[in-house]
């Protein structure tokens, strides 16, 4: 069996490097990859819903003669969810730290369940008035501080199962859940879409993708409650010989700021281009420019297809090339070929918006599959799901859940219908300055951690 040894640079904020050795379960490890990406898919189809039905909604729980302040309104609520993520995120990473990821994890998905179920519940503003959208926002708000501590948290459980050497291949399956979550949001809004009359949907049709939430939180929640704690974590309690201490808040942010500014500059670019297609662009197709809703939808569940086709293929890749240079390939491509790719989707025809969405969902593969293991591995095992949720989180909420807000304010104050390109540009040139100044993870352990090494054959 062979054993990797850490590199000395690689052990972060003076973590000592271990020399033993973790030998991975390929089973366990299959599981836990699981139940984290369902957890996630579940997390993303909400969010997938909420984005493409977004008219809907707005005509639902906030009527105006303006079809813009709807919009305007309705991503409102949407980015207010963000505004309590680094709450969660301050709560749910310190806690992962503290008792374990896995029953933090478990705690996440139910809150996160009742928080999407509740909006298939709420009545419309037509039958009680302002507490309409007050409701809406209450669970708004459940999610996102359910979700401040989900992504941090189902990534670091990944990368702690995953062997050293196939961690961007496992890590990747955490993104194709979120492909699978966006794709059944969409999917379902485009049936409910043909085959439900306006009137139908707004008045109860749009309740459908919520509800299911409920079933789809059993679910996950069973998968999560049968997996056994990460090896990583095992072995930092096991080395305490005792309850994990509390490890300060102030030694999670200010014992690991450069990782921290590390951490914020790669999830801002990576979540400002990933919100900016997946989210926003099917209200900009049919708000801004007039695109058939229908026609609009089956090219981003196109584009989503393919996405999940290649994920799995560009997490390999970044086992073997390493993470660095697929996410500096990302960032240099939004940045010269945004402005060519949102051309090409204003022109308008089938072909020319499957291209120019088709460009930019490639080019954000670079990042969805060397982000779920480049991340934690920026932070020592004893604080990884704490400092990387607060990381996490903060620049989510300043800029990722945003995107959508801002730029259709943007071109509401502006009128320039090229904004989207030159937000997700500003947004590539941050990105590739994080990416100069990080190291290389590719086939090393986790700082502070055992090297984790796949059973020998034969």
């Amino acid at each position: 069996m062979s054993i990797v040894a850490p590199p000395q640079a690689h052990v972060a904020s003076g973590a000592p490097a271990r020399t033993d050795a973790t030998v991975t379960d390929p089973a366990l490890v299959r599981r836990a990859v699981k139940a984290a990406a369902l957890g996630n898919a579940m997390e993303w189809f909400d969010f997938g819903v909420y984005s493409y039905i977004a008219v809907t909604l707005g005509k639902v729980f906030f009527p105006s003669g303006s079809p813009t302040a709807q919009l305007l309104s309705t991503f409102g609520a949407f980015a207010a969810a963000f505004l309590v993520r680094p709450l969660g995120g301050t709560v749910f990473g310190p806690l992962g730290d503290r008792v374990g990821r896995q029953k933090v994890l478990a705690l996440t998905m139910i809150m996160m369940a009742a928080g999407t179920f509740a909006i298939g519940l709420i009545p419309s503003y037509a039958t009680i008035g302002v507490g309409a959208p007050v409701l809406l926002l209450a669970a708004r708000l459940v999610q996102g501080f359910s979700t401040g501590g989900e992504y941090a948290g189902a990534s670091t459980f990944i990368a702690e199962y995953a062997p050293d050497k196939r961690r961007g291949f496992f890590g990747s399956w955490l993104e194709f859940g979120t492909l699978v979550g966006y794709i059944g949001g969409a999917g379902l809004v485009t049936l409910l879409t043909a085959l439900l009359s306006s009137d139908d949907l707004v008045s109860w049709g749009w309740r459908i993708p919520f509800l299911i939430a409920g079933p789809m939180g059993i679910i996950g929640l069973y998968l999560r409650m049968r997996l056994e704690e990460t090896p990583a974590f095992a072995a930092e309690v096991e080395k305490a010989e005792a309850a994990r201490p509390r490890v300060p808040l102030r030694e999670m942010i200010t014992g690991q700021w450069k990782a921290l500014l590390l951490c914020m500059g790669l999830v801002l670019v990576f979540n400002v281009t990933d919100y900016m297609l997946l989210s926003y662009m099917p209200s900009y197709l049919t708000s801004e420019l007039k695109y058939d809703e229908t026609h609009g939808l089956l090219v981003v569940l196109g584009v989503m297809a393919l996405m999940m086709v290649v994920q799995p293929f560009a997490g390999a890749l970044t086992d073997r090339i390493g993470r660095r240079p697929l996410i500096a390939a990302g960032c240099a491509g939004f940045l010269f070929l945004s402005v060519p790719a949102v051309l090409l989707i204003r022109q308008g025809g089938l072909l020319a918006v499957a291209l120019g969405m088709g460009a930019l969902g490639l080019l954000l593969v670079c990042f969805t599959a060397a982000m779920p293991a480049a991340l934690p591995a920026l932070f020592p095992t004893r604080v990884r799901y704490g400092s990387l949720s607060i990381g996490f989180n903060v620049s989510v909420s300043l800029f990722g859940g945003t995107t959508p807000l801002v730029v259709t304010a943007l071109i509401g104050a502006t009128g320039n219908m090229m904004m989207p390109a030159y937000y997700m540009m500003a947004a590539a040139v941050i990105g590739g300055a994080a990416v100069w100044f990080m190291a290389e993870s590719a086939g090393r352990p986790l700082p502070g951690s055992a090297p984790s090494v796949e059973p020998a054959r034969g």
